[in-house]
């Protein structure tokens, strides 16, 4: 990150997040949703999957639900407590217009001014290959935005659901981006942040040795420092925004 960032918009109200587990929003932008949640915006997440692929020890159906549970007390640590599931199948999620109109649906029910989603790329900056179910919902989340708009595209969604079109999405925000345009400055809510990630104990367990909060201070602590550097402060969380 050598260019200049811009600050983030907040002439907005509603946001939704979308990404694929539990754990994505924590490790890309829940010190921004802290800030966000403190200046009195609504905040809402949805989540494709549960997560339960993602423990090697402990059996997809054990595993969804603990990660449920976790995400859910994670997500009150930083003012947010709309947490939906798809259940879409953590690992395999697949593109296409089953994903889109899922998304849309989450988009109608929400109507948010604003959609946050996770690095849709093939690659993170460092040079990574990302994840395809990052991918995948990244993309569909892009996409839903048009979908959730359109009366024409997944009409069921009117006659069976009642959802009518929601047309009100400004800007879609993309956390964990390789080309970040924009930044919120998260130094006040940093520790907060730090104990959201670390809420997801039982998955951090099994990524690393170290303790979980230790683990999301060294973690969160570096990535804001780098977005920081190129918004002028200590510590940010960077954001393409579209």
């Amino acid at each position: 990150m050598t260019e200049s960032l811009e600050p983030m918009p907040t002439d907005w109200q509603r946001a939704l997040v979308i990404v694929a587990h539990p754990d994505d929003v924590e490790f890309a932008a829940c010190a921004a949703v802290a800030s966000w949640t403190d200046a009195g915006h609504e905040v809402s997440y949805l989540l494709a999957s549960r997560g339960e692929a993602g423990i090697d020890g402990v059996p997809p159906e054990e595993a969804g639900p603990l990660r449920e549970r976790e995400q859910r007390e994670s997500a009150a640590l930083v003012g947010v407590h709309d947490v939906r599931f798809l259940d879409h199948r953590d690992g395999v999620i697949e593109s296409g217009t089953a994903l889109r109109r899922d998304l849309a649906r989450g988009i109608r029910e929400v109507r948010p001014d604003l959609v946050i989603t996770f690095n849709h790329y093939d690659r993170w900056g460092f040079g990574g290959w990302n994840s395809p179910d990052h991918r995948a919902v990244g993309r569909a989340a892009l996409d839903a935005v048009g979908d959730a708009g359109n009366r024409w595209i997944f009409p069921e969604l009117v006659t069976e659901a009642g959802l009518h079109p929601w047309k009100g999405v400004r800007r879609i925000a993309v956390a964990g981006s390789p080309h970040p345009t924009h930044a919120v400055d998260v130094g006040p809510t940093l520790d907060r942040a730090v104990g959201s990630l670390a809420a997801h104990a039982n998955y951090l367990a099994a990524l690393t040795e170290q303790a979980p909060e230790d683990m999301a201070r060294d973690f969160l602590h570096r990535t804001t420092a780098e977005a920081g550097a190129s918004f002028g402060t200590e510590h940010a969380v960077a954001f393409e925004l579209v």
